[in-house]
């Protein structure tokens, strides 16, 4: 079995960008040419990797394409074993480039004799163990293909081995920080390992490949696997036992995922308060700000606009206000030198109003701001039902928008259905997140879109898992209206398969 998978040279990167370059093409609107040649018996990504091995495919398997079983298959029904078959064969290729990393770059003598203990533990955390987790899942996996190459099954192999992604993809995750910061500091002062590290990837064993590329790959992994059970999933007989399954292993994908991103936000927000703590200092009443549940959701100037009470007229004042937005208060600082921050005013209950003023013909990018328990008006005001006003002004609309969007009251869940439903786009370029309030894209990913600023900054929510924030729009381009009610229905698909996975869960707790 491992030499079918084996025979070629391609490695998991290159599977990756051909199969994302091809969610893209289907969901761009198609002359009827192309729509027949990707609607044809060959349909797969697999079959457009261009590999040396013919059997790619399941179907191209010689056992599988000569066989009276194969030809009485429905359509349908083959769709989903090559829907299975990729999910097998992409493992196959994601060990074959973990172990170029474990055994090319992380085991290398010259590499390992430029690293300290200490470096080499933040650079590779934990990297070996999730070659050991691929490593027994593909072999798990080899065992239920060859058990029956026309029935076979993944979803199940997928819920016994979640366990084991756990404990190793956790960790891994959590610790990218950490590897990132230590790559750069690397690559910026210790040119011994920039030598050792050019030479290791000039190696044609890795073809090339930057190092980082094989580092990311676990992040990566975990993403597509949960697109690929989700593919499963579609094409799966509603209410089937095959539905089931596969529900029940893209639930336990998700919620990995979900815990994931949370471990990292959770060292991210601690990270962010201990620092912010050594820098602020509070000219009103003081309050701890380190605090368990406590997180940044955004940060940044503004310019503040003061009453004159002899003109009844706003005017600019030349003092800028820095605001960090917390999940549950409210800062008003002044900048200090050294990067401090003297905290004037702050609050637990606010809330956020457009606004339009007249400014010196100039009525762009104002907000208001309303601090219900206002520190700087002290308790018995706050008592009194008193509110104390702030007028801000941001340099661009977009960063109006984002202040607006993060200061208001959460909304209720949006219908996909709704007016917004047809407003999608996808990513055609990864983007990382600079900002608390921005969505870190990969490309491929598909969004629908609620917001958009005429200074090229779009929100939306991500469909796959319901993440939203902001992004730049040339990282996206907008999709078929097809694609769109495509992508709605498939979504409907998977509530409906979770609602009916949702008794089955409660009866067995």
């Amino acid at each position: 079995m491992s030499s079918l998978f084996f025979a070629a040279n391609l490695l998991y990167q290159e599977y990756s960008d051909v199969a994302l370059n091809q969610e893209i093409q289907n969901s761009q609107p198609s002359s009827p040419r192309v729509r027949r040649r990707i609607l044809s018996s060959q349909d797969s990504y697999l079959q457009r990797l261009s590999i040396s091995s013919a059997d790619s495919l399941w179907q191209d398997i010689p056992k599988i394409r000569d066989s009276v079983t194969f030809l009485s298959m429905t359509r349908e029904e083959q769709k989903l074993q090559e829907a299975k078959f990729e999910l097998i064969m992409s493992e196959a290729l994601y060990l074959r480039s973990l172990n170029i990393a474990v055994d090319h770059f992380q085991r290398s003598a010259e590499l390992q004799e430029v690293l300290s203990a200490q470096d080499r533990q933040w650079l590779f955390s934990r990297l070996s163990e999730v070659r050991d987790a691929s490593s027994d899942f593909l072999f798990d996996l080899e065992e239920e293909f060859e058990s029956n190459m026309y029935k076979f099954q993944v979803c199940d192999v997928v819920i016994s081995h979640e366990p084991n992604f756990r404990r190793v993809y956790l960790p891994y995750v959590t610790n990218q920080s950490y590897q990132d910061r230590t790559f750069q500091r690397l690559m910026n002062g210790n040119p011994r390992f920039q030598q050792v590290l050019a030479k290791l990837e000039s190696d044609l064993v890795c073809q090339r490949l930057s190092l980082k590329s094989f580092l990311i790959l676990p992040f990566q992994r975990i993403t597509r696997l949960r697109l690929l059970l989700q593919n499963i999933l579609k094409r799966s007989a509603p209410g089937s036992t095959e539905e089931l399954q596969a529900t029940e292993a893209h639930n336990a994908l998700e919620k990995l995922i979900r815990d994931c991103n949370e471990s990292v936000q959770r060292m991210k927000d601690t990270e962010e308060l201990i620092l912010l703590n050594q820098k602020i200092q509070f000219e009103c009443k003081i309050f701890p700000l380190i605090s368990q549940s406590r997180r940044l959701v955004k940060h940044g100037e503004v310019t503040s606009l003061e009453f004159n009470s002899m003109s009844f007229k706003w005017k600019v004042t030349t003092r800028p206000v820095y605001l960090h937005l917390f999940n549950d208060c409210l800062l008003l600082s002044r900048i200090r030198e050294g990067g401090r921050f003297v905290v004037f005013d702050h609050a637990s209950e606010y809330r956020v109003e457009r606004c339009e003023i007249k400014l010196h013909n100039n009525q762009k990018n104002i907000f208001r701001v309303f601090l219900r328990d206002s520190a700087a008006m002290g308790r018995e005001s706050s008592q009194d039902g008193k509110e104390a006003e702030y007028i801000f002004r941001t340099e661009t609309q977009s960063q109006k928008l984002r202040w607006i969007c993060a200061l208001s009251s959460p909304k209720e869940e949006i219908d996909f259905w709704g007016v917004h439903g047809l407003s999608q786009v996808q990513c055609l370029k990864s983007y990382k997140a600079r900002e608390n309030d921005e969505l870190s894209l990969e490309k491929a990913d598909i969004l629908m879109i609620t917001q958009s600023s005429d200074d090229g900054w779009l929100h939306g929510i991500r469909l796959s898992d319901q993440q939203s924030g902001w992004f730049p729009k040339p990282n996206v381009q907008p999709i078929s209206r097809n694609a769109c009610l495509r992508n709605l229905q498939e979504e409907q698909r998977l509530k409906t398969a979770r609602a009916k996975l949702q008794p089955a869960g409660a009866k067995g707790q």
